[in-house]
């Protein structure tokens, strides 16, 4: 009995063993694979920025037909909701020319709000760099570009987009994309860093009753703008999509896919977001050195770059319906390589994702951003300093990736801010 027990055992165990030498290997994750999941985490953030950006355009046509208190809430809440899955496509600006060209059509700042709409007299009446600084487009239905007599009679989607955006070769003449829009629907925030956002009247957008002049032309303005971000944002998907140019452009050479992401990462962490977002307003103490200054948004804006950040690295994406989207990951192909130069990225991403929710838990419940960075305001100073820490922790890590995984130099943003403070002062 035991002889026949022990010969069945051995012709068992040999099957198995000759079985196994028969399965094909587990694949390792490769670039290629990584690349691919990439870009498909990249057209799932864009295609949701596209969905929540349709319903903020259904949230202004509610508005526009009945401006009250409740429907201009209801168009405030839909741009902060849309802002959530927009500011999660962050990452792929650098190392992506398709996205670096195109991102200053929807989400340029700061903006000189004097060109779109009416400002308080503390705004002032003149810049020495813009000469369209209150050009106020709004209530001027002809205003001058270059010292050239410019038609603004027609609001429309062409002229803020071909004519407006930039005009004169002026960086902060903003006028299209979310930030346009976010100072339609809240106005000016005045409060310096004192609480309280903009405070725009429902009745700004009411024709039958006007508070700020010129209703129908800044109703016009507003479906104008929402409308151009939707079709801005359509264009990008389709860059995403399997066929499309940046999908294309990234996948053809994977090693230089890896590349993209790293830069992605590190120049969004460091001189992005670390650095002329963050570090240079605590150095200034200065509230217009806020994102979303009008809404007083910015906690989550900088919350969604670093979950952003995240992603790039784990392959890992919610959707705002809650799924979730896992794929071969940048962290897989460390973890083959270095196991504990991975374990080390993780836990420095997950260091600084906890330092930007403290900082979103006291945007919520003790005071706004542009409070937060306020002169004297030691607690709040630091709760934004440890995320800043935090990101340029992780861009150190995100470093020794890049030479771990042999892929030679590349070039990350940098920040006087972090890298020469004193430049800022002078």
């Amino acid at each position: 009995m035991k002889t026949s027990f022990l010969r069945a055992a051995v012709l068992a165990l040999s099957t198995a063993t000759c079985a196994l030498a028969f399965q094909p290997a587990l694949a390792a994750t490769d670039e290629a694979a990584v690349v691919k999941h990439y870009v498909d985490v990249a057209h799932a953030k864009y295609s949701d920025s596209l969905a929540t950006a349709k319903e903020l355009a259904a949230a202004v046509d509610a508005l526009i037909a009945s401006p009250t208190n409740e429907t201009l809430e209801a168009a405030r809440a839909a741009w902060i909701k849309a802002r959530a899955p927009y500011q999660q496509t962050e990452v792929y600006r650098f190392g992506n020319a398709a996205v670096d060209e195109w991102e200053g059509k929807v989400n340029a700042w700061p903006l000189d709000e004097g060109l779109i709409d009416y400002v308080d007299a503390s705004y002032g009446t003149e810049s020495d760099e813009n000469s369209l600084f209150v050009a106020n487009v709004i209530a001027n239905p002809a205003i001058k570009i270059d010292g050239k007599d410019v038609d603004a009679s027609g609001i429309t989607a062409e002229f803020l987009a071909g004519t407006l955006q930039e005009a004169g070769g002026v960086e902060a003449n903003v006028a299209t994309g979310y930030h346009a829009i976010e100072f339609l629907l809240w106005g000016q925030d005045l409060n310096g860093t004192g609480k309280g956002a903009g405070n725009r009247p429902a009745t700004d957008f009411d024709t039958k009753n006007c508070t700020g002049g010129n209703c129908d032309r800044r109703v016009a303005y507003l479906k104008a703008a929402t409308d151009l971000l939707v079709t801005d944002l359509e264009e990008m998907v389709a860059e995403w999509a399997p066929e499309g140019g940046a999908a294309k452009t990234v996948s053809a050479d994977p090693k230089a896919g890896i590349s993209a992401i790293l830069t992605g990462m590190g120049s969004l962490s460091y001189g992005e977001l670390a650095g002329e977002r963050m570090k240079l307003g605590l150095l200034l103490h200065d509230p217009e050195e806020e994102h979303d200054c009008f809404s007083d948004n910015t906690y989550n804006s900088h919350y969604y770059d670093a979950l952003g950040i995240q992603s790039a690295y784990t392959g890992e994406y919610i959707r705002p319906d809650g799924t979730k989207l896992t794929g071969p990951s940048l962290s897989e192909l460390v973890a083959a390589k270095d196991a504990a130069l991975d374990t080390e990225v993780k836990g420095k991403l997950d260091t600084t994702i906890a330092a930007m929710q403290a900082m979103v838990t006291r945007g919520e419940t003790v005071e706004a951003y542009d409070q937060m960075i306020g002169e004297g305001n030691a607690e709040g100073n630091a709760v934004v300093q440890a995320a800043v820490d935090g990101l340029v922790a992780q861009t150190k890590s995100f470093e020794r990736v890049i030479s771990a995984l042999e892929l030679g130099k590349i070039e990350l943003e940098g920040s006087d801010s972090l890298d020469n403070p004193n430049a800022v002062f002078q």
